[in-house]
């Protein structure tokens, strides 16, 4: 990896009063390191966007504090503001060059997917989308791809054993066989069988529902027992009856 370069000052501002250098587009940030004593610096935030985007974390910087120090760091952790995105304090861990350092490395797909996959009929599940490397800071690298090209039923697996990477320079802090990614059916067995089981029982209350809402043979739609099956009068039609048998005249 290509090392970046990335201008700093020396800070005698400390505190709150940073907020100043903030509203000039300066980032305060701390130099540590393994027996060395903590530095304060700050540094351009529109040059340290871009020595971030191409060094990441795994990326070793000359941080140049001045005219003459040079310090090769990494950046262990940069801190933004959770409203406004901005950023707020940036650490950078001097490293020596003669010792190896782990770091944290992103595991990346590369390859064409499985036409199962194309189809909707499987996925490629990632169980594992990093790995800590252990290796001298001038042999780090950004990312380990993982070519999927090889997947090609279900079952099919990657681990860490089959990667490709310069086993040389780097060592991975994880087991050979421990899975990296796999292809997998898009609904797993026990899915489809969790979803067999609730359509089945939306399908009962269903059922139960429409039978507890209509009325039972031999009954009006309030409950009520009426002999032959027939329909009792309501008590408004009882009153029309009566009333035209007292209205009408006797023979």
């Amino acid at each position: 990896m290509d090392r970046i370069s990335l201008n700093a000052s020396e800070r005698n501002i400390v505190g709150k009063k940073v907020k100043k250098l903030r509203l000039e587009g300066l980032v305060p940030g701390h130099v540590f390191g393994k027996g060395l004593e903590t530095e304060h610096v700050s540094v351009d935030g529109k040059d340290f966007h871009k020595a971030f985007a191409s060094s990441g974390e795994t990326g070793l910087i000359d941080l140049k504090i001045g005219e003459e120090k040079i310090r090769p760091v990494l950046i262990r952790g940069v801190q933004y503001d959770p409203v406004t995105g901005g950023l707020l304090n940036i650490d950078f861990y001097q490293v020596d060059l003669k010792q190896k350092v782990k770091v944290p490395v992103p595991l990346v797909l590369i390859g064409e997917e499985p036409e199962s996959v194309k189809l909707g009929e499987n996925i490629v599940l990632q169980t594992l989308n990093e790995v800590e490397v252990e290796a001298l800071p001038t042999d780090l690298v950004e990312k380990i791809e993982v070519d999927i090209t090889s997947l090609k039923n279900v079952d099919d697996s990657i681990s860490i054993g089959q990667l490709s990477y310069d086993r040389e320079k780097l060592t991975v802090q994880a087991a050979a066989d421990e899975i990296v990614v796999k292809l997998a059916p898009a609904v797993s067995a026990e899915m489809e069988k969790l979803l067999e089981e609730q359509a089945a029982e939306a399908e009962a209350a269903a059922e139960t529902a429409t039978e507890e809402a209509a009325p039972a043979e031999g009954t009006t739609p309030e409950g009520e027992a009426v002999e032959g099956g027939e329909e009792a009068p309501t008590e408004s039609a009882e009153g029309e009856a009566k009333t035209e048998s007292e209205e009408a005249p006797k023979e």
